[in-house]
């Protein structure tokens, strides 16, 4: 707050209009503080709100009535001004921007990406050839069980008979794997 005081010249009388309204505002500088306070602006807002009643007060300087206490003025300017602020505020939407998702895997992810295909790899090699192709053709590349009974010249049935195998001793070497207990 000390900032917004200006550093007066040599002669502590002003000798145009313009330094008479800043003498005065400087004056006045901890009244108008106060009294943004007591109406309830904020203290990250003070300064700027602080601001807006100079620029009002030297727009109008030359039509103020110095005869009469200035302090009034002041105030009234300030609850018009804050008046406003709160309105402006009332009608922004408050949004949290979301952060930009970090596309990039963390190095914990990485690793454990790395050990599950290793353990589904090793289990895959303990499955016999015909079933693993079955397993792999359906569950990994999504191929329909139509066209893979085609391409690898066996009925649909037979197709149906291999996969079903194949998951569950999937699952048997994926167990012994977890386990500890290789074969």
């Amino acid at each position: 707050m000390g900032y917004l005081r200006l550093v007066h010249s040599t002669s502590p009388t002003p000798a145009n209009p313009d330094e008479d309204c800043v003498a005065a505002f400087d004056r006045e500088l901890d009244y108008v503080f106060s009294t943004l306070r007591r109406l309830g602006a904020a203290s990250s807002e003070l300064e700027d709100l602080a601001h807006e009643i100079f620029v009002v007060l030297y727009g109008n300087w030359p039509e103020v009535d110095r005869s009469r206490p200035l302090r009034p003025y002041l105030f009234g300017i300030a609850f018009r001004i804050v008046a406003a602020h709160r309105r402006r505020r009332s009608r922004e939407v408050c949004v949290a921007v979301p952060e930009p998702e970090d596309l990039a895997q963390s190095p914990e992810l990485k690793l454990q990406a790395r050990q599950s295909a290793a353990l589904v790899t090793g289990a895959l090699k303990q499955i016999p050839l015909p079933r693993r192709a079955v397993l792999i053709m359906h569950d990994l590349d999504e191929i329909p069980i139509r066209d893979i009974a085609e391409t690898l010249s066996i009925t649909r049935f037979g197709a149906y008979a291999r996969l079903r195998k194949a998951r569950l001793e999937l699952r048997a070497a994926i167990q012994r794997q977890l386990l500890g207990v290789r074969t």
